[in-house]
């Protein structure tokens, strides 16, 4: 029981560690003929990283200093992304110079234009940006030819993509979606959080003298099928609502409200006066979660040809993701909930662990701080 309970107390102090988000890049070509006109949206956090954009280390980065940069930008990414037709590489070369703003930071954007040996049929891209720096950067692909668009994600795992020219593959996309679902609660350490917060106490019941274990797995079973199915019915109404754009919400709000709900979430399992039905909290704040996961979808793009393929299938993945979540956490809780340890060495200290880094995120994007604690 005593390795049990060390265990799962590193992964619950383990999960507020790795709270950054993994960054991305947004890639979008269009093919026509033999030619491929692209647009590349980078964060500067991750140029600067890369090329040590921030010259004069004032931690900011002014148009000037990216500006006389431009060529190494150009230089870095294009070495990074080979595109082939026909197993014949086309030599890319940069046309222009951008600066962008995304929800998460400001971005520089590298416009580019190669050219194929003939008109493209088969396309294949090989992407290799940052993989050596941030191992769970992703590269998040469009690519349109006349009315047809298809959508990839590139990882460290598979950066390597092939397409074939008006043609997209149903099953391709939703294998997509549905990974990059999974990848966003897994790596969505907001979320996460909230979640493991409504779960702790899912093996305990609380009386007048404290946290008691409960009698049996079935009960254990139907609280978290509650929480799930309140969480998973919650934030699919928003997120099918804000991916339509039938509703929007600015992303700022939007997030240090998911941060609150974090610190409320783990708050109620140290005060259990204040919020005695868990279900309803998990569907209340999962409203805002959907929110949240739509605008992760939103960065992916949605095909205009299957917008319900592509956010079922993201939906779905979403949910594969809580799963496999719940499945990591409640057995080995189940086992331990006898145990003195429980209560007193995960559950009231993961809460405040959980309410305290929750807090910081809500000052940090309530109030635009840079608390530079996390």
């Amino acid at each position: 029981m005593k390795r049990g309970s060390l265990i799962l107390a590193l992964l619950l102090i383990g999960v507020p560690a790795w709270a950054h988000k993994p960054s991305d890049s947004y890639l979008s070509i269009t093919v026509q003929d033999d030619r491929i006109e692209g647009r590349w949206d980078i964060a500067l956090r991750d140029l600067d990283l890369a090329l040590g954009l921030d010259t004069d280390d004032d931690g900011s980065m002014t148009w000037g200093e990216v500006r006389a940069k431009h060529q190494d930008i150009a230089a870095y990414a294009l070495s990074r992304l080979t595109l082939r037709s026909g197993g014949v590489v086309c030599p890319s070369t940069a046309t222009e110079h951008l600066i962008d703003d995304h929800t998460d930071g400001t971005y520089g954007v590298l416009r580019f234009t190669a050219v194929c040996a003939e008109a493209i049929s088969e396309l294949t891209a090989d992407y290799r940006l940052l993989f050596d720096l941030d191992a769970q950067h992703k590269g998040l692909l469009r690519l349109r030819q006349s009315a047809s668009t298809q959508a990839a994600i590139f990882s460290s795992e598979s950066p390597i993509q092939r397409f074939t020219i008006g043609q997209s593959s149903r099953w391709r996309q939703i294998r997509q979606y549905a990974r990059e679902g999974m990848w966003h609660i897994w790596t969505g350490y907001d979320h996460l959080l909230f979640l493991l917060a409504l779960l702790l106490p899912s093996v305990l019941t609380r009386d007048g003298t404290g946290w008691k274990a409960i009698s049996g797995f079935q009960a254990a079973l139907w609280d978290v099928v509650g929480i799930v199915t309140a969480f998973t019915a919650a934030h699919s109404i928003t997120l099918t609502l804000a991916a339509l754009g039938l509703i929007e919400v600015p992303s700022r709000l939007v997030e240090s409200v998911i941060a609150l709900s974090v610190a409320v979430a783990a708050l109620a399992n140290l005060y259990p006066r204040l919020l005695s039905r868990r279900w309803l909290v998990a569907f209340g704040f999962g409203l805002v979660h959907g929110f949240g996961f739509a605008g992760a979808l939103s960065d992916l793009g949605l095909p205009q040809g299957s917008l319900l393929l592509s956010l079922v299938s993201f939906n779905a993945g979403v949910e594969l993701g809580q799963l496999a979540c719940v499945g990591l956490v409640i057995p080995p809780a189940f086992l331990l909930r006898h145990s003195w340890s429980y209560p007193r060495l995960i559950l009231v200290p993961g809460s405040y662990v959980i309410a305290a880094i929750s807090l910081i995120w809500f000052l940090e994007r309530a109030f635009d701080l840079r608390l530079g604690i996390l």
